[in-house]
């Protein structure tokens, strides 16, 4: 959008876009466009500064035509093939329906072609925040959200952020003492560890937080134990069946989600070994279905709706221009004890190879 008005000497001013009136304000793109609007969801301070530098440089307000573009909020994920997005996305729309903003979700699959495409499409739309859950950009990628100056959170970051932007986590070091404690507290000494991708920062927190609470029991942390995962379903399957084949196998499975604590529950099953007479499994995020798994799971709830709020609430506070209460969040994880843990059996499991039943 540009406007030009005459000059001191009747000539055409050079003209001005909003893009230039929010970098000299140090403001987004979109909240520029809302003061023009005049829309009322600005901080008085902004909006005061805003106007100033629009009549400064003498920018008309065009009149509002049909298909003038709603205000929307961009949610992206690597991918959305598992409950724990949807929980995330349920808590990012419940305020943006209260807000009146729309929302846009995109999974970009890990892939930078797709990453591009989602950046190609952001520009088009001129989304008034984003919303990166565990999503790892390019540099050239961070660089452009930057120069586009539209208001950024990141959830779940998968690292130390590489982008200057406010982050929502969970206390995922204080989840892994917590279920490892629980064990410990029913008397398990061998516990099997399933842990999560090592490049994301929680899956290591996790796994610092289940030794943190081995060593404070004076139980030696035995690296035979651990076995890697991917979060989903099949890789704790598989996970779990190499704990069992050791020679002295794990009486208890700590999953570090839910999904992966379904998949070793499945591959106890097929040894024919019972939750949680035989082995005791614990799993990570307290997602809605695990309520109603066979035995229902012992798990760390991670309060995924709650974060998606929070980021909702965060992103649209910098929209308008306000002050963020601060850039790092780590809301409260919580042990949530069901029927998947008991005490150890007097008899150790067996290892006898999976059934293909």
């Amino acid at each position: 959008m540009a406007t030009e008005s005459a000059g001191p000497e009747g000539g055409a001013r050079p003209k001005v876009t909003i893009t230039a009136i929010a970098q000299e304000a140090g403001v987004s793109v979109p909240t520029v466009s809302r003061v023009v609007n005049g829309r009322s969801d600005v901080s008085p301070e902004t909006r005061a500064r805003v106007e100033n530098l629009l009549r400064l440089h003498g920018y008309r307000r065009r009149q509002a035509a049909p298909g003038d573009r709603a205000a929307l909020l961009d949610l992206v994920f690597n991918d959305l093939d598992s409950p724990w997005a949807v929980e995330i996305i349920r808590g990012v729309e419940e305020v943006a329906h209260q807000d009146g903003v729309g929302t846009v979700v995109s999974a970009i699959h890990g892939r930078a072609g797709a990453a591009r495409q989602w950046m190609k499409n952001l520009r088009a739309r001129a989304s008034d925040g984003v919303i990166l859950v565990t999503s790892v950009l390019e540099p050239v990628l961070h660089e452009e959200l930057r120069r586009l100056n539209v208001p950024i959170v990141v959830v779940d970051p998968a690292g130390a952020p590489a982008l200057d932007a406010p982050t929502i986590g969970a206390t995922n070091w204080a989840g892994g003492m917590a279920a490892t404690e629980h064990l410990l507290s029913l008397g398990h000494r061998r516990i099997g560890f399933i842990a999560g991708p090592p490049r994301l920062l929680c899956s290591r927190a996790r796994l610092d937080g289940h030794r943190a609470a081995l060593e404070s029991a004076g139980v030696p942390y035995d690296q035979a134990l651990v076995a890697q995962g991917d979060f989903y379903h099949e890789s704790g399957f598989v996970g779990c069946d190499q704990l069992m084949d050791a020679a002295t196998p794990p009486t208890a499975v700590f999953a570090s989600s839910d999904q992966m604590a379904l998949g070793a529950i499945e591959a106890l099953r097929r040894r024919g070994l019972r939750v949680p007479e035989d082995v005791s499994v614990v799993g990570f995020d307290d997602l809605p279905e695990v309520r109603w798994s066979a035995p229902p799971l012992t798990t760390v709830r991670q309060p995924l709706a709650e974060m998606g709020k929070l980021a909702a609430r965060t992103v649209l506070r910098q929209a308008r221009g306000e002050e963020i209460e601060s850039p790092r969040v780590e809301l409260a994880t919580a042990l949530v004890v069901r029927a998947s843990t008991a005490p150890p059996s007097t008899s150790p499991p067996s290892t006898a190879a999976p059934s293909t039943a």
